[in-house]
């Protein structure tokens, strides 16, 4: 008997443990429909209505907070700041580029986890593809995005503006980053604007483009 108790204490004891590991849940992103979650060191965008990482449904999400639903129990969520082990503040990540052909910056990334070759430009306000550029990364932006009319130097072309998972340059990631899809050819490359350049710290230092992560 003893040793039934000894047992069933310890499975017990084992319960409370998933439990309490299950609860490490963060919200460390908000935006209009959509929050990124931190549950158990993995982070992901999920949208209203979506189950993220360890079973987690976000049921509202807007710019000041979220509801989320946690083991079936629903409760509200203001934005979190991460810490590493030790909860010492995580060391800023750093990216050099050097000034490539034609006098433009040039950097390989990766969108949504396919790679990129992108052109960095502060003048636009934010990442841009064409649309073979989406077709190739698997973007069904006609389906996903939001139409709008862009006026670029050729005029008026219709476009598609969408919503990012993640955009990935070095060991620099932001989640959640806006782009628009524009139809034909242009822009021939893929642009890395202001809604990636904004959420992180950027900088010329003779010839080089510095990026880092805000903390």
């Amino acid at each position: 008997m003893g040793g039934l108790r000894l047992l069933t204490a310890a499975a017990l004891l084992l319960a409370c443990g998933l439990s309490w590991a299950a609860s490490q849940v963060l919200v460390v992103g908000l935006f209009p429909g959509a929050a990124v979650l931190n549950v158990d060191g993995q982070r992901k965008l999920v949208k209203v209505g979506q189950t993220g990482p360890g079973g987690v449904v976000v049921v509202s999400a807007d710019s000041r907070g979220a509801v989320l639903r946690v083991d079936g129990v629903e409760r509200a969520y203001s934005l979190s700041r991460e810490y590493n082990a030790g909860f010492a503040e995580p060391s800023k990540r750093q990216l050099s580029i050097a000034k490539g052909i034609g006098g433009h910056y040039w950097v390989a990334g990766s969108v949504d986890g396919h790679s990129v070759q992108f052109l960095v430009d502060t003048g636009a306000t934010s990442v841009a593809l064409n649309d073979g550029h989406a077709r190739r990364l698997g973007i069904d932006y006609r389906v996903v995005g939001r139409p709008l009319q862009v006026s670029t130097a050729s005029g008026t072309v219709r476009g598609w503006r969408i919503n990012l998972n993640s955009v990935k340059i070095g060991s620099l990631e932001v989640l959640g980053v806006e782009a628009v899809v524009l139809e034909g050819g242009s822009p021939t490359e893929a642009l890395l604007g202001m809604s990636f350049l904004s959420r992180v710290g950027w900088r010329v230092e003779q010839d080089l483009l510095v990026l880092e992560s805000k903390y």
